[in-house]
Formats: structure tokens, C-alpha cells, sequence
């Protein structure tokens, strides 16, 4: 489709469940303050496994979004999804109704799913037999259900679908959604990413590919782009953004947050696990989210990177930046945020797109937490321990999948 076809959109709500704060107001102060949400973990007996650590979600409560009959029906993952699907409907002062219902669509992406229930109902096949297993284990583990049951609860009847891409699919999500306004088939979009995936199986099975650190120092094990790294931290949670048409969004007197232009999506066809050397796939996803987007490197005021605090991932997202963006790198703000949050996977791409339009709204740019002794080869302005006030007329939101998938989503503000 030639570009003077396409609808321009804008962000007009944002929804965060995350452990760091429950709100998106919360979420932000806490990102700004450089609030670590990391800790032991709570929700199962940790004590023998290599890494005993997560950023988990405090003090939520599903109730306050759903009644116990429903919320009782759900995974984890899919309770954080509704309620910032909410959050963020609520957030843009949308009403969704019979006239409007079928221009209102939902893509909510989620690496795992169900993964909590899935282990519980494995237990109860093995101790108590088959025939006692839940009927509702397979509608609550499978991932497309957040969106699903997000529609249920918003009434929205557009476009509806999951994004499976690991830990690029809140951002796959997000840009698929933006692709459906750009191109008329609605008028907004709910779209984002959530993951609930700190169970024994989970942390288990990613330490035993060697991704987790096992510093086990809550307050120091997540420290992206440091030299002493030693593997990612799990989080969990959800982030959700409404996007919506401009012009519709104009003609109900919506705030605007920011203008979403651009989406790049690439593979490395390289490893299961591991990136291409040199960033080449990240560094094109890079480069077509820009060109998407009419932008210049030179445009970029910052960037929500990746930034896993794996020794692979930090150095290579480094390059991969370098590359697409040239000399201009260097005057670029970047920040992980998942050095407070941890790596929601799944759901990563969603806290960090709305952290990121967050800092074109407010001009202020969150920073990396525990970075004491960078990497020489993570070389660029990684904002170091505190945020900074500065302006972000253009951001860009990295996410990279095991499976080689890259993602870059930029935001800029709508003028």
C-alpha cells in the first residue's frame, strides 16, 4: 500500500501491570525513580533451583478488574492482560459500544501463556488421574486466551489475534495492531504483551539454557550492559497500548500520548537461542522502522533497548545499534528498563512501549539501574542510575525473540 493511503495513528491510553507498580502512573514514577522490583520469590519454594529471584507482580489484585467466579477461570497471565487492557481503555476514555464495537480490535501478544496452570493440572493428572483434570486447563493455558477474554471484557469485536514470538511479541503485537489502523481495517486498536511465566518449570527450564543469572543478589543480579552480567532476571506482567486512528481519535477529543510511524520486523535465520554475530538482524529491524517511519537516524532522542543483561544480547544490541544508526549513536539516549523490571519475556515488548511513550509525553527518559562497571563493548549513553530530563521528540523500542526474531517499534511526538 502506497504511504498516502495510510492512516496516521496515535497512542491515546496506556495500561501496566508490572513489579515495579500496578498503574501506569505507578509504573512511570517507579521507572523514573529507578525502583528495583526484583526480590526472592514468593509464589513457589525456590530454594533448590539455581536462580531463586524474579521481578514478580505485588499486590495485585484480579478482583478489583474481574469477580472471583471469573477471575478463578484465568491464568496469571491472562488476568495481568485484561486488567491493562482495561486500564488502558479506561486511560483513553474510550466507549466501546454496539455502534462502534466491530472498529475496535485487540492483538496481545504472550511468549508462554499458561504455563502456571498447565504444571498444576500436569500434578493433578499424575497424583489423581486423568479424568480429574480442570476442564478449563486448556482455554486458561492457551496464549491467544488474554486477548480473547480481553474482548469478552471490552465488548470489542474487530480484530482479534496473539502474537507467539517470544520475547519480541508485545512488540510484534503492537505493530501488527498499528498495521491494522494503518491500513483502515479499524479504528483502534488494545495491543501489547503479558506474561506470567515465574513458576518452578519456568525458571527452571531457562536456567537450564544458561539465560538466567544466578547472582541471586536481588538488589544487583539485573545489570544490562555491565561487564559483569551474568543472564537475565524473569518478570511478569502486562503493558498495553490503545492506538487509534488519528482523525478518530480527534474527533472524540482524545489526549494523545504520542504518534506511533513506525515498525520493523526481521529474523536472524541464524540459532535457536543466540543472535546473529554483529546484530545484523536487529541493526535491519532498526533501519526499517525508521524508513517506515520517514525518519532519520539523526531524529532518534532515545531508546528503550532490549537491554537483557545477557552477556550475548548487550553487546551484540550495542552493534546492532551502531550499525543502523551510524555516528549518531552516540548522542542517543538509551536505557534498559528491564534492570527494575526484570524480562517479562512475552510481555516485555508491552511495559517497555509504554515506558517508551511515556518519554516522548513527558520529555524525561528512564534509566539503567546497576550499570557500575560498563562493557567496552557497550559503548554507548546508557543513562546510568538516574533519569534524565531531556527532549524525546523521537523513540524507539527494541525486542528481541529466541527463534531470531527482531523487533523495533517509533513513537514521536504528534505535532
Amino acid at each position: 500500500m502506497t504511504d498516502y493511503k495510510r492512516k496516521r495513528v496515535v497512542v491515546t491510553g496506556v495500561g501496566a501491570i508490572t513489579p515495579i507498580g500496578n498503574t501506569p502512573e505507578d509504573y512511570w514514577e517507579g521507572l523514573l525513580s529507578g525502583r528495583n522490583g526484583i526480590d526472592y520469590i514468593t509464589s513457589f519454594d525456590a530454594s533448590k533451583h539455581d536462580c531463586c529471584i524474579a521481578g514478580e507482580v505485588k499486590n495485585f489484585d484480579p478482583h478489583a478488574y474481574l469477580d472471583r467466579k471469573e477471575a478463578k477461570r484465568m491464568d496469571r497471565f491472562s488476568q495481568f492482560g485484561v486488567a491493562a487492557a482495561k486500564q488502558a481503555v479506561a486511560d483513553a476514555r474510550l466507549e466501546i459500544n454496539e455502534l462502534n464495537a466491530e472498529q475496535v480490535g485487540i492483538i496481545i501478544g504472550s511468549g508462554i501463556g499458561g504455563l502456571k496452570v498447565l504444571e498444576d493440572q500436569q500434578t493433578v493428572y499424575l497424583n489423581r488421574g486423568p479424568d480429574r483434570c480442570s476442564p478449563f486447563m486448556i482455554p486458561m493455558m492457551i496464549a491467544n486466551m488474554a486477548a480473547g477474554l480481553t474482548a469478552i471484557h471490552t465488548g470489542a469485536k474487530g480484530p482479534n489475534s496473539c502474537s507467539v514470538t517470544a520475547c519480541a511479541a508485545g512488540s510484534n503485537a503492537i505493530g501488527d495492531a498499528f498495521r491494522q489502523i494503518q491500513w483502515g481495517y479499524a479504528k483502534a486498536m488494545i495491543c501489547g504483551g503479558c506474561e506470567a511465566a515465574i513458576t518452578p518449570l519456568g525458571i527452571a527450564g531457562f536456567a537450564a539454557a544458561r539465560a538466567l543469572s544466578t547472582r541471586n543478589d536481588p538488589a544487583n543480579a539485573c545489570r544490562p550492559f555491565d561487564r559483569d552480567r551474568d543472564g537475565f532476571v524473569m518478570g511478569e506482567g502486562a503493558g498495553i497500548l490503545l492506538l487509534e486512528e488519528l482523525e478518530h481519535a480527534l474527533n472524540r477529543g482524545a489526549r494523545i500520548y504520542a504518534e506511533m510511524v513506525g515498525y520493523g520486523m526481521t529474523c536472524d535465520a541464524y540459532h535457536m537461542t543466540s543472535p546473529v554475530p554483529g546484530g545484523l538482524g536487529a541493526a535491519r529491524a532498526i533501519e526499517l522502522a525508521l524508513k517506515d517511519g520517514g525518519l532519520t537516524p539523526e531524529m532518534v532522542n532515545y531508546i528503550n533497548a532490549h537491554g537483557t543483561s545477557t552477556p550475548a544480547n548487550d553487546s551484540t544490541e550495542t552493534a546492532a545499534m551502531k550499525k543502523a544508526l551510524g555516528d549518531h549513536a552516540h548522542n542517543i539516549a538509551v536505557s534498559s528498563t528491564k534492570s527494575m523490571t526484570g524480562h517479562l519475556l512475552g510481555g516485555s515488548g508491552g511495559i517497555e512501549a509504554v515506558a517508551t511513550v511515556l518519554a516522548v509525553a513527558n520529555d524525561r527518559v528512564p534509566p539503567t539501574i546497576n550499570l557500575e562497571n560498563p562493557d567496552p563493548e557497550c559503548d554507548l549513553d546508557y543513562i546510568a542510575h538516574k533519569s534524565r530530563a531531556q527532549q524525546v521528540n523521537v523513540a524507539l523500542s527494541n525486542s528481541f525473540g529466541f527463534g531470531g526474531h527482531n523487533v523495533t517499534l517509533a513513537f514521536k511526538k504528534y505535532v
